[in-house]
Protein backbone atom coordinates (compact mmCIF):
# COMPACT_ATOMS: atom_id res chain seq x y z
CA UNK A 1 0.00 0.00 0.00
CA UNK A 2 1.18 3.33 -1.11
CA UNK A 3 1.54 6.64 1.82
CA UNK A 4 -1.52 8.85 2.02
CA UNK A 5 -2.72 11.62 3.58
CA UNK A 6 -5.39 11.48 5.68
CA UNK A 7 -8.38 14.08 7.02
CA UNK A 8 -11.84 13.82 8.60
CA UNK A 9 -14.29 16.67 8.08
CA UNK A 10 -17.37 17.97 9.70
CA UNK A 11 -19.48 18.73 7.13
CA UNK A 12 -20.44 16.67 3.51
CA UNK A 13 -19.66 20.31 1.82
CA UNK A 14 -16.40 20.00 3.33
CA UNK A 15 -15.64 16.50 2.66
CA UNK A 16 -16.30 17.00 -0.83
CA UNK A 17 -14.27 19.88 -1.16
CA UNK A 18 -10.99 18.44 0.04
CA UNK A 19 -12.14 15.76 -2.12
CA UNK A 20 -12.17 18.06 -5.33
CA UNK A 21 -8.99 20.08 -4.53
CA UNK A 22 -6.68 17.36 -4.13
CA UNK A 23 -6.04 15.37 -7.30
CA UNK A 24 -6.22 11.40 -6.05
CA UNK A 25 -8.21 11.95 -3.28
CA UNK A 26 -10.40 9.64 -2.21
CA UNK A 27 -13.32 9.06 0.36
CA UNK A 28 -13.54 6.37 3.05
CA UNK A 29 -16.59 5.33 4.76
CA UNK A 30 -16.50 1.26 5.70
CA UNK A 31 -13.72 1.00 3.57
CA UNK A 32 -14.47 -2.79 2.68
CA UNK A 33 -13.55 -2.45 -1.02
CA UNK A 34 -11.18 0.38 -1.04
CA UNK A 35 -9.01 -0.71 1.24
CA UNK A 36 -8.40 -3.84 -0.64
CA UNK A 37 -7.73 -2.55 -3.59
CA UNK A 38 -5.12 0.27 -2.59
CA UNK A 39 -3.70 -2.84 -0.80
CA UNK A 40 -3.38 -4.58 -4.24
CA UNK A 41 -2.31 -0.97 -5.71
CA UNK A 42 -4.87 -0.96 -7.79
CA UNK A 43 -6.06 1.93 -6.11
CA UNK A 44 -3.78 4.37 -4.78
CA UNK A 45 -5.41 7.49 -3.20
CA UNK A 46 -3.16 10.22 -2.48
CA UNK A 47 -5.13 11.77 0.14
CA UNK A 48 -8.54 10.04 1.99
CA UNK A 49 -11.11 11.75 3.54
CA UNK A 50 -13.13 10.06 6.10
CA UNK A 51 -16.68 10.64 5.85
CA UNK A 52 -17.36 8.61 8.94
CA UNK A 53 -18.32 11.63 11.46
CA UNK A 54 -20.71 13.43 9.05
CA UNK A 55 -24.15 11.94 10.52
CA UNK A 56 -25.37 10.58 7.33
CA UNK A 57 -26.48 7.58 9.25
CA UNK A 58 -29.93 7.56 9.21
CA UNK A 59 -33.45 6.42 7.97
CA UNK A 60 -36.03 9.17 7.99
CA UNK A 61 -39.76 9.66 6.62
CA UNK A 62 -40.26 11.29 3.58
CA UNK A 63 -43.04 13.66 2.83
CA UNK A 64 -44.41 11.56 0.05
CA UNK A 65 -44.19 8.35 2.42
CA UNK A 66 -41.17 6.98 1.33
CA UNK A 67 -37.90 6.71 3.45
CA UNK A 68 -34.83 8.41 2.63
CA UNK A 69 -31.43 6.48 3.99
CA UNK A 70 -28.62 8.28 5.11
CA UNK A 71 -25.22 7.30 3.22
CA UNK A 72 -23.34 5.74 6.24
CA UNK A 73 -26.73 3.81 7.08
CA UNK A 74 -24.63 0.20 7.28
CA UNK A 75 -26.00 -2.60 5.19
CA UNK A 76 -26.31 -4.44 8.07
CA UNK A 77 -28.86 -1.84 9.95
CA UNK A 78 -30.67 -1.27 6.22
CA UNK A 79 -31.33 -4.79 5.96
CA UNK A 80 -32.76 -5.32 9.39
CA UNK A 81 -34.64 -2.13 9.87
CA UNK A 82 -38.56 -2.71 10.30
CA UNK A 83 -39.97 -0.74 7.51
CA UNK A 84 -37.25 -1.98 5.19
CA UNK A 85 -38.26 -5.72 5.87
CA UNK A 86 -42.22 -4.59 5.38
CA UNK A 87 -42.39 -2.27 2.72
CA UNK A 88 -38.96 -2.81 0.70
CA UNK A 89 -38.15 -6.48 0.73
CA UNK A 90 -36.83 -7.08 -2.16
CA UNK A 91 -34.14 -4.40 -0.50
CA UNK A 92 -33.36 -6.16 2.52
CA UNK A 93 -33.26 -9.73 0.80
CA UNK A 94 -30.83 -8.46 -1.76
CA UNK A 95 -28.42 -6.66 0.72
CA UNK A 96 -29.00 -10.37 3.18
CA UNK A 97 -28.01 -11.72 -0.62
CA UNK A 98 -24.28 -9.95 -0.49
CA UNK A 99 -21.34 -10.77 1.01
CA UNK A 100 -20.36 -12.24 4.76
CA UNK A 101 -22.21 -10.63 8.22
CA UNK A 102 -19.00 -8.95 9.42
CA UNK A 103 -18.96 -7.39 5.58
CA UNK A 104 -21.99 -5.73 6.16
CA UNK A 105 -21.34 -4.70 9.35
CA UNK A 106 -18.83 -2.02 8.37
CA UNK A 107 -19.98 -1.26 4.47
CA UNK A 108 -22.32 1.58 3.73
CA UNK A 109 -25.18 2.56 1.08
CA UNK A 110 -23.02 4.39 -0.36
CA UNK A 111 -20.03 2.66 -0.82
CA UNK A 112 -22.01 -0.10 -1.91
CA UNK A 113 -23.05 1.85 -5.04
CA UNK A 114 -19.62 2.97 -5.65
CA UNK A 115 -17.54 -0.57 -5.39
CA UNK A 116 -15.82 -1.76 -8.02
CA UNK A 117 -16.05 -4.94 -10.25
CA UNK A 118 -15.08 -8.28 -9.28
CA UNK A 119 -13.26 -8.88 -13.41
CA UNK A 120 -10.74 -11.01 -12.33
CA UNK A 121 -8.47 -9.08 -15.21
CA UNK A 122 -9.38 -5.60 -13.06
CA UNK A 123 -7.42 -7.45 -10.00
CA UNK A 124 -4.65 -8.93 -11.89
CA UNK A 125 -2.12 -6.18 -12.44
CA UNK A 126 -0.43 -8.44 -14.80
CA UNK A 127 -2.81 -8.00 -17.35
CA UNK A 128 -4.02 -5.23 -19.73
CA UNK A 129 -7.44 -3.61 -18.19
CA UNK A 130 -8.92 -0.26 -19.62
CA UNK A 131 -10.63 0.00 -16.48
CA UNK A 132 -7.25 -0.19 -14.53
CA UNK A 133 -5.45 1.30 -16.88
CA UNK A 134 -7.70 3.43 -19.69
CA UNK A 135 -6.01 1.97 -23.18
CA UNK A 136 -4.40 -0.74 -22.55
CA UNK A 137 -6.72 -3.21 -23.34
CA UNK A 138 -9.27 -5.72 -22.38
CA UNK A 139 -8.06 -8.72 -21.40
CA UNK A 140 -11.51 -10.34 -21.21
CA UNK A 141 -12.56 -10.19 -24.50
CA UNK A 142 -10.23 -12.90 -25.60
CA UNK A 143 -9.77 -15.04 -21.53
CA UNK A 144 -11.77 -16.19 -19.28
CA UNK A 145 -14.99 -14.42 -19.38
CA UNK A 146 -17.97 -16.82 -17.37
CA UNK A 147 -18.68 -14.27 -14.85
CA UNK A 148 -18.91 -11.01 -17.11
CA UNK A 149 -21.33 -9.09 -19.18
CA UNK A 150 -23.49 -10.52 -22.01
CA UNK A 151 -25.48 -7.00 -22.44
CA UNK A 152 -24.37 -3.39 -22.86
CA UNK A 153 -20.87 -4.18 -22.83
CA UNK A 154 -18.10 -2.24 -25.79
CA UNK A 155 -14.79 -3.08 -27.34
CA UNK A 156 -13.29 -1.81 -24.31
CA UNK A 157 -14.82 -3.65 -21.28
CA UNK A 158 -17.26 -6.15 -20.15
CA UNK A 159 -16.68 -5.75 -16.74
CA UNK A 160 -19.97 -6.42 -14.45
CA UNK A 161 -20.97 -4.28 -11.37
CA UNK A 162 -21.21 -6.36 -8.56
CA UNK A 163 -23.57 -5.16 -6.25
CA UNK A 164 -26.90 -6.59 -5.25
CA UNK A 165 -28.26 -3.52 -3.34
CA UNK A 166 -27.91 -1.95 -6.53
CA UNK A 167 -29.79 -4.01 -8.75
CA UNK A 168 -33.02 -3.69 -5.68
CA UNK A 169 -32.56 -0.19 -5.76
CA UNK A 170 -33.27 0.08 -9.36
CA UNK A 171 -36.23 -2.07 -9.33
CA UNK A 172 -37.27 -0.04 -6.55
CA UNK A 173 -36.75 3.23 -8.25
CA UNK A 174 -34.71 4.72 -6.03
CA UNK A 175 -32.85 8.11 -6.09
CA UNK A 176 -29.32 9.38 -5.45
CA UNK A 177 -28.78 12.40 -3.46
CA UNK A 178 -25.34 14.03 -3.60
CA UNK A 179 -23.66 17.44 -3.08
CA UNK A 180 -20.38 19.16 -4.29
CA UNK A 181 -17.92 20.80 -3.65
CA UNK A 182 -19.80 24.36 -3.74
CA UNK A 183 -22.24 22.83 -1.79
CA UNK A 184 -24.80 22.39 -4.57
CA UNK A 185 -26.87 19.17 -4.01
CA UNK A 186 -28.30 17.76 -6.68
CA UNK A 187 -30.87 14.24 -7.28
CA UNK A 188 -29.57 11.60 -9.68
CA UNK A 189 -32.47 8.82 -10.43
CA UNK A 190 -30.74 5.42 -9.93
CA UNK A 191 -31.54 4.69 -13.71
CA UNK A 192 -28.72 7.51 -14.28
CA UNK A 193 -26.28 6.64 -11.52
CA UNK A 194 -24.17 4.31 -13.24
CA UNK A 195 -23.14 4.19 -16.60
CA UNK A 196 -22.47 1.66 -19.68
CA UNK A 197 -18.84 1.40 -20.41
CA UNK A 198 -18.64 2.81 -24.08
CA UNK A 199 -15.22 4.30 -24.66
CA UNK A 200 -14.40 5.20 -21.18
CA UNK A 201 -14.82 2.21 -18.90
CA UNK A 202 -12.62 3.51 -16.17
CA UNK A 203 -15.92 5.92 -15.13
CA UNK A 204 -18.35 3.70 -13.05
CA UNK A 205 -20.94 6.34 -12.11
CA UNK A 206 -22.52 10.30 -13.44
CA UNK A 207 -20.61 11.43 -10.25
CA UNK A 208 -18.58 14.29 -10.81
CA UNK A 209 -15.06 14.76 -9.09
CA UNK A 210 -15.43 15.63 -5.67
CA UNK A 211 -19.18 15.03 -5.70
CA UNK A 212 -20.25 12.67 -2.59
CA UNK A 213 -23.17 10.82 -2.09
CA UNK A 214 -25.48 12.11 1.25
CA UNK A 215 -28.40 9.77 0.83
CA UNK A 216 -30.41 7.40 -1.10
CA UNK A 217 -33.89 7.88 -1.21
CA UNK A 218 -36.88 5.67 -1.65
CA UNK A 219 -40.20 6.43 -3.27
CA UNK A 220 -43.72 5.43 -1.47
CA UNK A 221 -43.90 1.39 -0.96
CA UNK A 222 -44.74 -0.39 -4.26
CA UNK A 223 -46.98 -3.23 -2.43
CA UNK A 224 -46.71 -6.63 -4.10
CA UNK A 225 -44.85 -9.39 -3.31
CA UNK A 226 -40.91 -8.71 -3.76
CA UNK A 227 -38.15 -11.01 -4.14
CA UNK A 228 -34.80 -11.08 -5.06
CA UNK A 229 -33.33 -14.18 -6.74
CA UNK A 230 -29.63 -14.98 -6.79
CA UNK A 231 -27.66 -17.66 -8.63
CA UNK A 232 -24.19 -18.38 -8.01
CA UNK A 233 -21.17 -20.45 -8.07
CA UNK A 234 -21.28 -21.27 -4.61
CA UNK A 235 -23.97 -21.27 -1.79
CA UNK A 236 -22.85 -18.02 -0.40
CA UNK A 237 -19.94 -15.44 -0.02
CA UNK A 238 -20.00 -15.25 -4.13
CA UNK A 239 -20.85 -12.68 -6.75
CA UNK A 240 -23.88 -13.29 -8.80
CA UNK A 241 -23.50 -14.83 -12.05
CA UNK A 242 -27.86 -14.32 -12.77
CA UNK A 243 -29.46 -11.94 -9.99
CA UNK A 244 -33.68 -10.88 -9.78
CA UNK A 245 -35.23 -8.29 -8.26
CA UNK A 246 -38.52 -8.66 -8.90
CA UNK A 247 -41.63 -6.78 -7.39
CA UNK A 248 -45.44 -8.84 -8.56
CA UNK A 249 -48.36 -7.39 -8.43
CA UNK A 250 -51.28 -9.93 -7.98
CA UNK A 251 -52.62 -8.77 -11.68
CA UNK A 252 -49.08 -10.28 -12.72
CA UNK A 253 -47.89 -6.51 -13.69
CA UNK A 254 -45.28 -5.71 -11.76
CA UNK A 255 -41.19 -5.14 -12.55
CA UNK A 256 -37.71 -6.98 -12.76
CA UNK A 257 -34.02 -5.91 -12.63
CA UNK A 258 -30.78 -7.78 -13.43
CA UNK A 259 -27.80 -8.50 -11.62
CA UNK A 260 -24.86 -10.01 -13.08
CA UNK A 261 -25.18 -8.89 -16.57
CA UNK A 262 -24.11 -5.88 -17.50
CA UNK A 263 -21.88 -3.18 -16.43
CA UNK A 264 -24.61 -1.33 -14.35
CA UNK A 265 -28.05 -2.65 -12.69
CA UNK A 266 -30.10 -3.92 -15.82
CA UNK A 267 -33.66 -3.09 -16.40
CA UNK A 268 -36.01 -2.47 -19.55
CA UNK A 269 -39.03 -1.03 -18.49
CA UNK A 270 -40.65 -1.78 -21.93
CA UNK A 271 -40.11 -5.49 -21.36
CA UNK A 272 -42.36 -5.56 -18.08
CA UNK A 273 -45.33 -5.10 -20.19
CA UNK A 274 -45.04 -8.87 -21.17
CA UNK A 275 -44.60 -10.46 -17.37
CA UNK A 276 -48.20 -11.54 -17.43
CA UNK A 277 -47.28 -13.72 -20.56
CA UNK A 278 -44.08 -15.11 -18.59
CA UNK A 279 -40.63 -15.20 -18.21
CA UNK A 280 -39.45 -16.30 -21.65
CA UNK A 281 -41.55 -13.33 -23.52
CA UNK A 282 -39.54 -10.91 -21.04
CA UNK A 283 -36.42 -12.04 -21.45
CA UNK A 284 -36.72 -12.23 -25.17
CA UNK A 285 -36.86 -8.50 -25.04
CA UNK A 286 -34.71 -7.11 -21.82
CA UNK A 287 -31.82 -8.99 -23.52
CA UNK A 288 -32.48 -8.33 -26.77
CA UNK A 289 -28.98 -6.83 -28.73
CA UNK A 290 -27.01 -9.19 -25.90
CA UNK A 291 -23.39 -9.86 -27.10
CA UNK A 292 -22.12 -12.85 -25.06
CA UNK A 293 -18.55 -14.70 -25.14
CA UNK A 294 -18.27 -18.09 -25.40
CA UNK A 295 -17.61 -18.86 -21.90
CA UNK A 296 -21.04 -16.72 -20.68
CA UNK A 297 -23.44 -17.31 -23.45
CA UNK A 298 -25.29 -19.29 -20.84
CA UNK A 299 -26.42 -16.58 -18.74
CA UNK A 300 -28.97 -15.89 -21.33
CA UNK A 301 -30.98 -19.03 -21.08
CA UNK A 302 -29.94 -18.51 -16.95
CA UNK A 303 -31.51 -15.19 -16.76
CA UNK A 304 -34.59 -16.77 -18.09
CA UNK A 305 -34.81 -19.71 -15.67
CA UNK A 306 -34.15 -17.19 -12.86
CA UNK A 307 -36.45 -14.70 -13.80
CA UNK A 308 -39.29 -17.94 -14.17
CA UNK A 309 -38.23 -18.89 -10.94
CA UNK A 310 -38.64 -15.13 -9.68
CA UNK A 311 -41.94 -15.29 -11.04
CA UNK A 312 -43.34 -18.34 -9.55
CA UNK A 313 -41.92 -17.75 -6.21
CA UNK A 314 -44.09 -14.18 -6.23
CA UNK A 315 -47.07 -15.92 -7.62
CA UNK A 316 -46.96 -18.46 -4.93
Amino acid sequence: MRSFTYERPSTPAEAAAAVARTPGAKFIAGGTNLLDLMKLQIETPTHLVDVNGLSLDRIEPTPEGGLRIGALMRNTDLAADPRVRKDYAVLSRALLAGASGQLRNKATTAGNLMQRTRCPYFYDTAQPCNKRQPGSGCSALDGVSRQLAVIGGSDACIATNPSDMAVAMRVLDATVETVDAKGAERTIPMAEFHRLPGDTPEVDTTLKPGELITAVTLPKPLGGAQVYRKVRDRASYAFALVSVAAVVQPDGTGRVAFGGLAHKPWRVEAAEADLPRGAKAVAARLLDGAKPTHDNAFKLKLAERTLGAALKQARA
